[in-house]
C-alpha cells in the first residue's frame, strides 16, 4: 500500500473551553473529532495540533511531516503568532496542502494566501443550507450527489471578498435567499488550497456524513503531487547554463 496521507488537524480549541454547546457537541474538541473521522480511512494518518501548544503545535518538524493541514479558527485569530502564520504560508507554497474550514476565512494564513480581506455577510439563526454541486466528478466531490442539506447552520452570504477561485465546486443557498461560494480551490506556488464553508461550532455540522466526505476527499486532493519544492529568491550564478 502507498504511504498514508499525513494530515495535521489544527484547531483553535477556544470555544471548547468557554461555549457550552461546543463542549457538549465536541467534548474532546472539534480538532479531535475531525482527526478521528479522518483516521477511519485506510489511506490517512491524522494527528492534531492546537493554539496553546508551543509554537501552536506547528513546529518546522511537524509541518515538514505534514502533507495536508486543516485549519479551524474563530475567536482567537489574533492570537496566532505572525511568525507561525508565515511558516505555514511557506510550507503551503512549497507544496503542503491546506484546507480552511468555516470561520478560518478570517485566519491569518487564509487572508495571507488570498491577499484580500475575505469579508462576507453572516447571520446566525440556525438556517437550512443546501449545498449545490457545480463541478460534478471533481475529486473533492466523490460520493456526493448533486446537492446535500445541512438542517441548522450559520448563514454566510455574498459578497465573499476572495480572489476568483481556480474552481468553485459548491454553492450554498439559504432560507433567507442568500447564496455563497462554499467550496473553492486555489493553487499557491506548489501547494493546493481548499476553502469549505460548513463548520459552525454550536451546530453538529462535522457529524454530517457529506461534510465528512468532502473534508476526507479534500485531503486526498490537496496532498503534494511529489517532493516539496522549496521556493527561493536567489539568482543562479551568471553563465551557469554554459557549464
Amino acid at each position: 500500500m502507498a504511504d498514508k496521507i499525513r494530515v495535521t488537524v489544527w484547531g483553535e480549541n477556544a470555544h471548547e473551553k468557554v461555549t457550552a454547546e461546543t463542549q457538549k457537541l465536541y467534548p474532546d474538541g472539534m480538532h479531535t473529532y475531525i482527526a478521528n473521522f479522518l483516521n477511519t480511512q485506510d489511506d490517512i494518518d491524522a494527528r492534531t495540533s492546537v493554539l496553546d501548544e508551543p509554537e501552536h503545535g506547528l513546529t518546522e518538524e511537524v509541518l515538514a511531516g505534514t502533507d495536508v493541514l486543516t485549519w479551524w479558527g474563530h475567536i482567537a485569530h489574533g492570537d496566532v503568532d505572525d511568525a507561525i502564520a508565515q511558516r505555514v504560508y511557506e510550507h503551503v507554497v512549497s507544496g503542503m496542502g491546506i484546507i480552511c474550514l468555516h470561520s478560518a476565512h478570517f485566519s491569518k494564513i487564509f487572508t495571507k494566501l488570498m491577499g484580500t480581506p475575505c469579508n462576507l455577510k453572516w447571520r446566525e439563526v440556525a438556517e437550512r443550507e443546501v449545498l449545490w454541486v457545480t463541478r460534478p466528478g471533481h475529486e473533492i466531490l466523490q460520493g456526493i450527489e448533486d446537492h446535500f442539506i445541512i438542517d441548522h447552520v450559520e448563514m454566510y452570504g455574498e459578497f465573499f471578498d476572495i480572489p476568483e477561485p481556480d474552481e468553485t465546486i459548491l454553492i450554498s443557498s439559504f432560507e433567507g435567499g442568500e447564496v455563497f461560494r462554499s467550496g473553492c480551490t486555489w493553487r499557491r506556488g506548489a501547494g493546493k488550497v481548499f476553502y469549505f464553508r460548513p463548520g459552525h461550532e454550536t451546530y453538529p455540522v462535522f457529524y454530517n456524513e457529506n461534510v465528512q466526505k468532502v473534508i476526507t476527499n479534500a485531503c486526498r486532493w490537496a496532498k503534494p503531487a511529489g517532493p516539496r519544492v522549496i521556493s527561493t529568491c536567489e539568482s543562479p550564478e551568471l553563465g551557469w547554463f554554459l557549464k
